[in-house]
């Protein structure tokens, strides 16, 4: 297949998504049902983001073109992808990648997230029969020249000892931040809520820490954020609430909350589901170290991306930075 056709698919593939008829409908009500995580509030924000984010034909275009991609890729290699399952369709990015570039590719599937994805590749057969001699969906990965993984720090040490001597882009954990000046307005508190709340907090884009600065006023924080005390009806997220808030009980640890999010000062970047960590700052917070660049995904609010938008990546946003498609490019 030429990429104009490649393209053509994908673009098809979004209005799919996008019309929600009766038989996606049912495909994501099937995902909500295998992973308790999945609920349909959040199935809904990843394919919708998808499909207007990365399946636009006018933004494909846009994106290949910046890379000057051939119109037929006469050399294609079989790329491994290892992908995870903390959000519904998380790996999405890296088939979309592979398959724009005219690689093969042979993913492995997270037992999270089993469903979607394998409906999507099956749509796009249906129009196409030509697809099914790029994609393949495995448990063992053995015979690629390249590999995308990416999983946690204890995974990726295996993926590193697996796939060291082939090209490779080897994913970790990561997590994102937002920096407030006491002068946001409730919109973009709500916004914040966003990038806190969506997905139970378990993407690498969600914010796990605030700084704010010295004196800061939470009260209005935390009533905004009231926003989203419908998560504490999911019995998972709830069941976290309840575990974290015993422990900073019994440790007689100061916190905040609202009933559906723990406050808590803490220097780390990363916080337990349902428990969010602030740091207070007196000058600017030195975002510039090497265990920032090493565990931040993205800064939101001041010197960052404006707040509400941690969620909805563009097609040039990487994850952990590395030029998904420019590595593919040049294999």
């Amino acid at each position: 297949m030429d990429l104009h056709t490649r393209i053509e698919l994908l673009s098809r593939l979004g209005e799919y998504m996008m019309e929600n008829g009766t038989e996606w409908k049912a495909v994501k009500e099937k995902a909500s049902h295998e992973n308790p995580w999945f609920i349909p509030e959040f199935v809904e924000l990843a394919t919708t983001s998808i499909a207007r984010e990365f399946l636009q034909k006018d933004k494909l275009n846009a994106w290949v073109n910046s890379y000057s991609l051939p119109s037929s890729n006469e050399q294609p290699k079989t790329v491994g992808i290892v992908m995870a399952g903390n959000i519904p369709l998380v790996g999405f990015h890296d088939f979309l990648s592979a398959f724009i570039s005219g690689h093969r590719q042979m993913i492995k599937l997270s037992s999270k997230d089993q469903v979607l994805l394998k409906h999507l590749v099956d749509k796009l057969i249906g129009w196409n029969s030509r697809v099914a001699e790029y994609i393949s969906f495995n448990e063992l990965l053995k015979g690629c020249y390249a590999y995308l993984a990416t999983g946690s720090n204890n995974s990726s040490r295996y993926f590193e000892y697996y796939f060291s001597k082939y090209a490779h882009i080897i994913r970790r954990n990561r997590t994102s931040i937002a920096v407030l000046t006491g002068h946001e307005t409730n919109e973009q508190l709500e916004k914040l809520a966003d990038d806190v709340y969506q997905y139970f907090g378990l993407g690498c884009r969600n914010v796990t820490k605030i700084y704010v600065p010295a004196g800061y006023e939470f009260p209005r924080l935390l009533e905004v954020f009231t926003k989203y005390d419908h998560l504490s009806d999911f019995h998972k997220y709830k069941n976290n609430y309840d575990y974290r808030l015993a422990l900073l009980i019994l440790n007689k640890q100061y916190f905040m909350s609202n009933g559906s999010i723990l406050l808590v000062e803490n220097n780390s970047v990363f916080s337990p589901i349902s428990q969010l960590h602030y740091e207070y700052y007196k000058s600017e917070p030195n975002l510039d170290t090497d265990e920032m660049k090493q565990k931040v995904q993205c800064v939101v609010g001041r010197g960052g991306i404006a707040f509400g938008l941690a969620q909805q990546p563009a097609l040039c946003d990487y994850a952990d930075g590395s030029d998904t498609l420019q590595f593919l490019r040049s294999l």
